[in-house]
C-alpha cells in the first residue's frame, strides 16, 4: 500500500548524555523492583544488576523517559502540524541510543469545486391547530390527578397499589419484592403479562401471577424463566381528568397565563421556537451535505477513528446522566464496543469531512476572528453559564477554541448567504 500524502514518517535518535541519563533513571527505577541475593532491595550495584538481568532490561523503561523529548524534536525538525496523535514505533535501540519512528498525520488536501449557488432552501415553519391541541392534551395528562376508586375493579389506566414478591422454582429472588408499589396499568413498566393479570381485581384481592422473563433480560439467572409473583391489591386509584380552570393555571405557575387562549398562544410560541431550531439544524445539514458533494478529499482513517472515540465518549456521558454505563448498555442491547464504533463511523466521517470542508472555505474566503471578537464571545458565554471567565475558558479549551468555533459559525453564515 502506497504511503498517503498526509502521512509522514520522521525518525529521531536520542543518544549521548540524554540517553545516558535516561538509562540511569531506568536503573534507579528498576533496581527498586528486583531482589538480588546478598543485597538489600534497591541497593544492588549497576554492574551486578546488568550482569544478572542484562542491559537490555533497561531499554524500554529508558525509552519511556525520552519519548517526550523525541516528539519535541520531531515536531521542531519536521515543522509538521499533526491532526491526530502521532503513532510511534521503536526502530532500533542499544546501549548507545534509541531511534523512534513517528508517523505523523497532517491535514489532507481539500479541493472544493463549488460551494456557491447551490440553491439550498429552508422549510417554512408552521404550527397547526392539531399540534396545539395535542400539546394541550399532554399538559392536561401531566397534571392528571388520581382519586381512590371505591368498590371498583382495576382497569387500564388506573394505578394499582400492590404488594408483590417473585418466586423462581418456589424460591424468592432478589429484587422481586416490594410493598405499596404504585403501578400504572398499561404503562408497560413491568414484565409482559404482569399488568394485564391485575385487570379486574378488586381492592383487597390476592392472586398468583405467572409470567416469563424475556430471554434478553439483564439478570442471567432470570432470563427466559417462568416465575410466580404473589400479589395483593391494597388500593385502586383512577384518573380524574383536569379542566382548564383557575386551579390548573395556578398549578402551571406560568407568568401571565390565566386563560385557555393565553395558554394556547404560549404553546404555539414554544412549538414555533422548537420547530425553528429543528428546521435551522436540518437546513444547515442539507447545506453542508450539498457542498460536500462538490468536495474531493482523502480523509485519513486516523481522523475518523479519533472522531469515533470522541462521539463514544459523548454518548457515554449522556448515558451516565441517565444513570447507566456503557457496559450496562451493551448488556441490555446485546451489542459490543466494536458494534457501537461501527455504528458511529458514518457520523464520524461526516463530522471530519464537514470540518475539513469548512476550514477550506474559510481559507478561500479569508474568514478570520479577531481577538476582540473572541474576548467578547468568551465574556458573554461565561456570563450565560454563570461561570468565571477563566474557568469557562479552561472548560471550553481556551481562547483558540472560542476563535475556531466563531470561525466555523461565520463560514456557515457565509454559505447560507451564498446558497439562497
Amino acid at each position: 500500500m502506497s504511503k498517503k500524502s498526509y502521512e509522514h514518517e520522521i525518525e529521531i535518535k536520542i543518544e549521548g548524555d540524554d540517553w545516558t541519563k535516561a538509562l540511569d533513571k531506568a536503573f534507579a527505577e528498576k533496581s527498586k523492583e528486583v531482589t538480588v541475593a546478598g543485597f538489600r532491595k534497591g541497593k544492588v550495584p549497576r554492574d551486578v544488576y546488568e550482569k544478572k538481568f542484562g542491559k537490555e532490561s533497561l531499554y524500554l523503561t529508558a525509552g519511556d523517559k525520552v519519548i517526550g523529548l523525541a516528539f519535541e524534536k520531531a515536531m521542531k525538525e519536521s515543522e509538521l502540524v499533526p491532526v491526530v496523535q502521532p503513532s510511534l514505533d521503536i526502530k532500533a535501540v542499544d546501549e548507545k541510543g534509541i531511534t523512534f519512528k513517528f508517523t505523523i498525520t497532517t491535514k489532507p488536501e481539500v479541493k472544493i469545486k463549488k460551494y456557491k449557488g447551490l440553491k439550498v432552501t429552508k422549510e417554512d415553519v408552521k404550527v397547526t391547530k392539531e399540534e396545539i391541541e395535542h400539546e394541550l392534551g399532554h399538559i392536561l395528562e401531566k397534571y392528571t390527578e388520581f382519586s381512590a376508586k371505591e368498590n371498583g375493579k382495576v382497569a387500564n389506566g388506573d394505578i394499582a397499589v400492590i404488594d408483590f414478591e417473585g418466586f423462581n422454582d418456589g424460591v424468592a429472588f432478589d429484587g422481586g419484592k416490594a410493598e405499596n408499589y404504585e403501578l400504572e396499568i398499561g404503562s408497560g413498566s413491568f414484565i409482559p403479562g404482569f399488568e394485564e393479570q391485575l385487570v379486574g381485581l378488586k381492592s383487597g384481592a390476592e392472586k398468583d401471577i405467572n409470567v416469563t422473563f424475556p430471554e434478553e433480560y439483564g439478570v442471567e439467572t432470570l432470563a427466559g424463566k417462568e416465575v410466580v409473583f404473589k400479589i395483593k391489591v391494597h388500593e385502586i386509584k383512577e384518573k380524574v381528568e383536569r379542566e382548564l380552570d383557575a386551579e390548573l393555571f395556578e398549578d402551571l405557575d406560568m407568568e401571565g397565563i390565566d386563560s385557555k387562549e393565553k395558554l394556547e398562544e404560549k404553546i404555539k410560541t414554544d412549538i414555533t421556537t422548537r420547530k425553528e431550531m429543528e428546521t435551522e439544524n436540518k437546513y444547515i445539514d442539507q447545506l453542508l451535505e450539498a457542498v460536500s458533494k462538490n468536495v474531493e478529499v482523502d480523509i485519513p482513517e486516523a481522523m475518523v477513528d479519533e472522531e469515533v472515540e470522541r462521539l463514544l465518549e459523548r454518548y457515554e456521558e449522556q448515558l451516565k446522566m441517565q444513570g447507566m454505563s456503557l457496559d450496562l448498555y451493551y448488556q441490555f442491547t446485546g451489542t459490543t464496543a466494536e458494534d457501537m464504533k461501527k455504528q458511529l463511523e458514518r457520523e464520524a466521517y461526516n463530522h471530519v469531512l464537514y470540518r475539513l470542508m469548512l476550514e477550506e472555505v474559510g481559507k478561500l474566503e479569508a474568514v478570520s476572528v479577531t481577538d476582540e471578537e473572541a474576548e467578547k464571545e468568551a465574556n458573554e458565554l461565561a456570563e450565560k453559564y454563570k461561570m468565571e471567565k477563566d474557568e469557562f475558558l479552561q472548560m471550553f479549551g481556551g481562547v483558540n477554541m472560542i476563535k475556531y468555533d466563531l470561525e466555523m459559525r461565520k463560514i456557515i453564515e457565509l454559505l447560507k448567504e451564498a446558497n439562497k
